[in-house]
């Protein structure tokens, strides 16, 4: 049961159907990129609901009227390496003239903690729009580190999405961040011992990357 009102499931059967195909464990590496990318771009129907636009004149074949045309220079996409990049590309393809930053996450060996090993955002955060991206919202750990990194460089419009969310994940992200609209392709039911999301999809890396 869902008890925060920044944290959003687009239920959609086009987007059931293809999720299920993405846990399968018989998908391959190919297929897999392909349906990730997809439901990210029905997903991101939904966040980007609020982009920002204007309305303009057009001309039809028949006369002139108005029309809406959305501004993305100041959309910028954020996925967190490595698996956060097999979401890019259906995004860009709904915002081709967005940005894209880049987060790179490691555990610290000593305190356990997420820290960054590669972070690069374009200037003027306080100024922009951000997606941070990530198939899924395991512990909340790296997003709740990476939205802290934004926030503390003056960003103050952040949006987080995923694929599939746990509900450890989703409380730990939305206790510290109730700013941060969270949208997912699916709650699912918990973390196991060794924090994976049951039921899942695997490490979205590995399968995205054919690395395993």
């Amino acid at each position: 049961m869902n008890k925060y009102n920044n944290f959003h499931v687009v239920d959609h059967p086009l987007i059931r159907h293809k999720l299920t195909l993405i846990r399968d464990k018989k998908t391959g590496h190919q297929l897999f990129r392909e349906l990730v990318n997809e439901v990210g771009t029905l997903v991101a129907f939904e966040l980007t609901r609020d982009i920002p636009s204007q309305n303009i004149s057009v001309e039809t074949p028949i006369m002139e009227t108005t029309g809406v045309k959305v501004d993305g220079k100041n959309v910028v996409l954020v996925p967190i390496l490595r698996a956060g990049l097999g979401m890019v590309d259906g995004l860009i393809k709904l915002i081709p003239n967005a940005r894209v930053g880049y987060v790179g996450m490691e555990r610290d060996e000593t305190t356990h903690e997420p820290v960054h090993y590669y972070f690069k955002i374009p200037k003027k955060p306080e100024d922009r729009h951000f997606i941070i991206v990530d198939p899924m919202l395991a512990t909340g750990g790296t997003a709740i580190a990476t939205a802290n990194s934004l926030k503390e460089l003056g960003a103050t419009q952040i949006k987080f999405m995923c694929l599939i969310a746990a509900p450890e994940g989703v409380s730990a992200f939305c206790e510290v961040h109730p700013d941060v609209q969270v949208y997912a392709a699916s709650l699912d039911e918990k973390l196991n011992e060794n924090k994976y999301i049951v039921p899942g999809l695997g490490d979205a890396g590995d399968r995205l990357f054919g690395t395993k």
